[in-house]
């Protein structure tokens, strides 16, 4: 059975990918992609208490910041 904060993460989750897909112009699944691939939606579930307080494009924009960071790691 699914918790009230499991549900409120996943949902904060989707308004995040809806946000960044909007924002940058693209598709569900290739904001899918790169979230998967970089580990976003770990990092926003577990980040969730101080993230969900903070407006959306602050969140777009600290995404970006958590990308970049875990592109240098995987470039090294």
């Amino acid at each position: 059975m699914i918790t009230d904060r499991e549900q409120e993460v996943a949902y904060f989750q989707a308004f995040c990918l809806e946000q960044y897909r909007h924002r940058h112009g693209l598709t569900g699944s290739q904001v899918a992609a790169s979230f998967a691939r970089y580990g976003v939606m770990d990092y926003l579930a577990d980040n969730y208490e101080v993230l969900h307080t903070q407006g959306h494009r602050w969140l777009v924009a600290e995404i970006d910041k958590y990308m970049a960071a875990q592109k240098k790691k995987t470039a090294i």
